[in-house]
């Protein structure tokens, strides 16, 4: 019996019909890629931009709390906020109670950059918006449970 035999074609054309997993991944790569490309005139990223958004708060997050916001590990976390600092759109501080933790604090510049590009990416998230065939809300409140749950 050939490998053919066992798992025939109409299997890979179910898996590439059905799953999930492949269309998250393919939808999440094209909408990154046009993110990318209209938040270029600002010099960041579509990731760059969640980043600098997640510090956009009263109180400066430790790395911890956005790597887990962000579904990053801190590794990677820390390898993205090198060239935002070097940018001067983030400071990495020492977190005054504890010494050996870390914050992240959005810079004025930051702020600035993220001003300048919010309309942008309203705009680009209101045609996206417009393009899916459901209420988006009820497609982001399903996308939440399924992180939640796994």
């Amino acid at each position: 019996m050939s490998m053919l035999d066992e798992l025939p074609l109409s299997v890979t054309h179910e898996v590439r019909n059905r799953c999930l997993c492949l269309h998250l991944q393919r939808a999440a790569r094209a909408i990154a890629r046009h993110f990318d490309d209209v938040l270029r005139p600002f010099e960041i990223t579509n990731g760059q931009f969640s980043l600098l958004m997640s510090l956009n708060r009263p109180v400066a997050p430790t790395i911890g709390e956005i790597a887990q916001l962000l579904a990053m590990d801190r590794t990677t976390l820390t390898a993205n906020l090198k060239p935002l600092e070097r940018r001067k759109l983030l400071k990495i501080v020492v977190d005054e109670k504890d010494k050996r933790s870390r914050r992240l604090k959005i810079t004025t510049a930051g702020q600035k950059l993220l001003a300048r590009a919010v309309p942008v990416w309203r705009t680009t998230h209101d045609e996206i918006d417009r393009m899916l065939s459901r209420n988006p809300d009820a497609l982001r409140a399903d996308l939440e449970s399924l992180a939640r749950a796994k």
